[in-house]
């Protein structure tokens, strides 16, 4: 009878929130300085929280585009967490076709940070039928500003995340899709009139964000969710610059969720609950900016 008990929990379980659902984490390649853009870092602690689930399991892949045929084979969802721009993982070779044939198979993407920014001519249109938005240069801004997200609305990704604030470089004035079509915005803020104090150039300030913001005063969407026509799911979340933020509890949540959901991994009424370690923000840390070994000179024997 226990056995019986413990085999229909486990069934229970295992439907609430997703059968064999497979997660793709893509991780780029080391950049910036010691705690900032660790994408390695990053997608370990997405896995050790995703792999928490009932039914799920996620892989990681690091310093870019998996080298393996098979990575994608099964997947539910990729989400890639990367630099972006030229050298967007996603964009080299023929990778954009391998990315779309699988986006026809329903499968979710989802974009961390710099990873929402591509070329306009080579993956903005991709990127705009697979997430909804990117980060679009001469028209998108990448300025470091606290923002404070007070409300949000009614949406599994939503779910179990509170109010908070945090200063990071959040990007803002996306490209989206036409009238919003199929987007959802998850958090949105009102930049302040300083982060865009700085010369116009391709990301840093131009006339069309200083007429939404300083003129029109529209709340800036730095994460959003995305239902594409055909059934498949998308997000783009243009925070995480910095490692330590992971450790901020609804930060972390409300990307945790996206994933789920762009999985189609129903997600708890709590949102996805776990916990992070000292550990988790420290002990994966790519080797950038360490002090080369001192050498000692080795003495000159004497004649």
């Amino acid at each position: 009878m226990k056995k019986i008990l413990i085999t229909i929990l486990t069934i229970a379980a295992t439907t609430m929130y997703g059968a064999d659902k497979k997660i793709v984490l893509i991780a780029g390649r080391p950049s910036h300085g010691p705690g900032d853009h660790e994408h390695r870092a990053g997608c370990l602690l997405f896995q050790k929280c995703l792999n928490s689930v009932p039914g799920v399991t996620s892989v990681v892949y690091s310093n870019g585009w998996p080298t393996e045929p098979n990575a994608f084979d099964g997947a539910a969802a990729i989400v890639i967490y990367s630099d972006g721009g030229g050298g967007h993982p996603a964009i080299q070779g023929d990778r954009l076709k391998v990315l779309d044939e699988l986006m026809k198979k329903g499968v979710g993407f989802g974009c961390v940070h710099y990873a929402v920014e591509v070329p306009k001519d080579k993956g903005g249109k991709e990127f705009l039928n697979w997430i909804g938005g990117y980060f679009e240069t001469d028209w998108s801004v990448n300025p470091f500003w606290e923002a404070e997200f007070t409300k949000f609305p009614n949406h599994p990704v939503t779910r179990g995340v509170k109010p908070f604030k945090m200063r990071d470089e959040w990007y803002y004035h996306m490209r989206f899709q036409e009238n919003m079509r199929g987007v959802t915005p998850i958090l949105s803020a009102l930049p302040p009139a300083n982060t865009l104090n700085r010369p116009d150039g391709p990301h840093e300030n131009n006339p069309y964000v200083r007429q939404s913001v300083l003129t029109n005063k529209e709340p800036q969407h730095l994460m959003w969710v995305y239902e594409r026509p055909d059934g498949g799911r998308g997000f783009g979340f243009t925070g995480g610059h910095s490692h330590k933020f992971w450790g901020n509890e609804s930060f972390r949540k409300v990307v945790l969720n996206a994933i789920l959901w762009i999985a189609k991994v129903e997600v708890p009424e709590n949102g996805l609950d776990c916990v992070v370690t000292e550990e988790d923000l420290t002990g994966n840390l790519d080797p950038k900016g360490q002090p080369k070994p001192k050498t000692t000179p080795k003495p000159v024997p004497k004649n």
